[in-house]
């Protein structure tokens, strides 16, 4: 029988507990014995949206991996007796599956990002990751597919029979789109990893590894874009803190509900 993963609880909300070596072992065996599922990368920002949509944290505790991405994920995790966690971070995720996909065969499939990265992202992986099978890209609109756009997406799909589709939207669209078409698109596979397609396809610079492993890379992106990140992190961050202490101290119960 096949052991579950454990799951911390931050704020109602289950983080797997992982480490970069054993994310790539679960979804390597996903892959193999082709077990359906989606993978969030839940950092504050997507523990913080939980806390106001229920929804939303029901899809966060459905998920297949809910890694920790963010460094106050792993915080707290321990905090809670969790030590054999460590940041899952989703551009690292990434690149390290397409290192083993070099010699395993694993198709991908690139949903998302604005015009151009996809395609972008597509030729630095492969030239980075030789072996690696990139099999489809699709850049949708900033709005919910229509039915044709459903129809053309689930063929192109369907075509192309990828393991992985990786999602590049931001939180929480890319988890709710996940949940949504999990069943519709012939993959195995779906993992949000936001920012990330920016990131490998060099559009957008990631902040130094010592700020990365501190906690500090949310205040190196709110510096590198204050007007689209502003609101997120100066109203999430505080909150999340408050919350924390309350969850840490015993003075407010966060259910950890499916």
């Amino acid at each position: 029988m096949r052991r579950p993963i454990q799951r911390a609880n931050v704020l109602g909300v289950g983080i797997s507990i992982l480490n970069l070596d054993t994310a790539l072992a679960a979804i390597a065996e996903a892959v193999r014995e082709r077990r359906q599922g989606y993978i969030c990368v839940t950092g504050v920002h997507g523990v913080s949206e939980a806390q106001e949509d229920p929804a939303f944290r029901h899809i966060l505790n459905g998920a297949f991996l809910n890694t920790p991405d963010g460094m106050p994920m792993v915080w707290m995790s321990k905090l809670t007796g969790y030590r054999g966690i460590d940041r899952v971070y989703g551009p690292d995720l990434m690149l390290k599956v397409f290192q083993w996909s070099q010699s395993s065969g694993c198709r991908h499939f690139f949903y998302g990002g604005a015009p151009g990265v996809a395609v972008e992202l597509k030729a630095r992986l492969e030239a980075r990751f030789p072996g690696a099978n990139i099999v489809g890209t699709y850049y949708p609109p900033f709005r919910p597919l229509n039915a044709e756009e459903e129809r053309a997406l689930t063929a192109q799909v369907a075509a192309a029979r990828p393991d992985m589709l990786w999602v590049g939207l931001s939180t929480p669209k890319q988890e709710r789109f996940m949940a949504a078409y999990l069943s519709r698109l012939d993959t195995t596979l779906m993992v949000g990893v936001g920012a990330a397609f920016d990131f490998h396809a060099g559009r957008v610079r990631q902040a130094p590894r010592w700020m990365q492993r501190s906690g500090l890379e949310w205040f190196y992106r709110l510096c590198s874009e204050p007007r689209r990140l502003g609101k997120r992190y100066l109203r999430n961050n505080p909150l999340f803190v408050g919350r924390a202490f309350t969850q840490i101290t015993g003075l407010r119960r966060y259910p950890l509900e499916e």
